[in-house]
């Protein structure tokens, strides 16, 4: 089967609908993919439930889908660099799903695995745990969170070989890995593709069976925050 397309709207083409759930890799502004956000910004799809650790920040990665007001709803752990997600909350106009960063990924990681749900002790006594099953175990209670199964994943990385292996370069690959495994159809963007059999299989941080389209493109690379000492 041939995974490789020639840019992101090709890539996109025939999955993007009103109302769906999409996974996005990334942390921060770091490994998110960017050149897959602007495809679906420019599609017009709206009513999207976006699961990601965030949501980028004003006017980029899918900060530009809050712009556009195509997000219903966010399933993130971290808000505090997006002044529009923030407004956007407060003002009743985007539903959030509030998950510590550990389970989000679990979650994720679970709906790749075909695993339905999962116990942890993550939120017992906060909101978090409001409504989900709770359960003792040797006297401690925990609570069940539910595996995520998306309808699309987007994620980014740094090479990929002609059958989708894929590799992660250093902490871009956060979420990414978890997010992908959780897509009924997982679309990656990469810096380089190589032939197939070129990469170390001890290398491979995520095996070309999770990936269905992968592209090729140049990045922006941007820094969230940057500290810098005076001399």
């Amino acid at each position: 089967m041939k995974k490789i397309y020639p840019n992101a709207t090709a890539a996109l083409d025939g999955l993007l609908h009103d109302g769906m759930l999409i996974a996005a890799g990334g942390f921060g502004l770091c490994g998110i993919p960017e050149l897959l956000i602007d495809a679906v910004v420019e599609s017009g799809v709206t009513d999207l439930t976006i699961a990601s650790n965030n949501c980028g920040v004003d006017g980029f990665g899918l900060g530009k889908l809050l712009d556009t007001h195509q997000i219903k709803k966010m399933m993130s752990s971290y808000v505090g660099e997006n002044d529009e997600f923030m407004r956007q909350y407060l003002s009743g106009e985007l539903e959030i799903e509030f998950n510590p960063q550990g389970t989000l990924a679990e979650r994720m990681r679970a709906g790749g695995c075909g695993i339905p749900g999962f116990y942890t002790k993550t939120g017992v006594g906060t909101v978090i745990a409001e409504g989900k099953e709770h359960k003792d175990f040797k006297g401690e209670t925990y609570i069940m969170e539910e595996g995520i199964i998306a309808d699309l994943a987007i994620v980014k990385a740094w090479k990929a070989d002609e059958t989708g292996n894929l590799m992660f370069r250093k902490t871009a690959r956060n979420f990414n890995p978890p997010a992908a495994m959780c897509g009924k159809t997982c679309v990656v963007e990469v810096e380089e593709i190589v032939p197939t059999g070129s990469l170390d299989p001890d290398a491979i941080h995520l095996p070309g069976i999770y990936v269905h389209r992968i592209i090729q493109g140049d990045h922006e690379k941007r820094i969230e925050q940057r500290t810098v000492r005076t001399a």
